[in-house]
């Protein structure tokens, strides 16, 4: 375990590789859940501001689903999150799966279009990492967390070309706690890869 401030990293965040390879897993993450993507409190109002700019990137049916169910629905068990067509491990309204099968995010769609200032929700960007808090709020927990099936191609390729988690992660885990926090964990990561590699010689 590693402790910045008030925020607990496993170590898998640091140890373990991943670089996603979306050729394989077709952005499976956007439809593989137990309910839609989570959301923090401050990005709801940000969902309902940009909601007009992304509508020409959603499909029909999810336009249909939005009207019915919201911007944002809540879950007992995640807070809120993104409604999903039809039941609650279906793919997220936000998503659209194109002619190569990739599921691409609508928000970020209209990112890089730059049609909207959002990339997408924070706990989407940085997965597979997810960033909860404590038990009493005081505190963040942080913990790698990939697809046991979904995620092996990422796991694989992070391997390959020897990329941890959290350096694939770095714009994530900055906006999610600034650049001090991702230097500080960076110096960290590498004492510890320093040690390893003393004891291994």
């Amino acid at each position: 375990m590693i402790v910045i401030d008030n925020i607990l990293i496993s170590d898998d965040v640091v140890e373990k590789q991943f670089v996603c390879d979306l050729n394989k897993c077709k952005g499976g993450c956007c439809e593989d859940g137990d309910a839609g993507a989570p959301l923090d409190d401050e990005e709801l109002e940000i969902v309902l501001e940009m909601y007009e700019k992304i509508k020409p990137y959603l499909s029909p049916q999810a336009l249909a689903e939005v009207e019915k169910k919201g911007k944002y629905v809540y879950n007992k068990e995640f807070g809120w999150v993104t409604p999903t067509l039809g039941n609650d491990n279906e793919i997220c309204v936000y998503g659209n799966r194109g002619e190569n099968g990739i599921i691409a995010c609508a928000f970020e769609q209209a990112y890089y279009d730059k049609v909207i200032p959002w990339k997408k929700p924070i706990s989407c960007h940085l997965f597979p990492v997810i960033a909860k808090k404590g038990r009493h709020g005081d505190y963040n927990r942080v913990n790698y967390e990939p697809r046991e099936k979904l995620c092996n191609p990422a796991c694989a390729l992070g391997k390959k070309l020897e990329v941890p988690t959290y350096q694939f992660l770095k714009e994530p885990l900055i906006r999610k706690y600034g650049e001090e926090f991702y230097d500080a964990l960076d110096k960290v990561a590498k004492m510890q890869a320093g040690k390893k590699e003393t004891t291994v010689k």
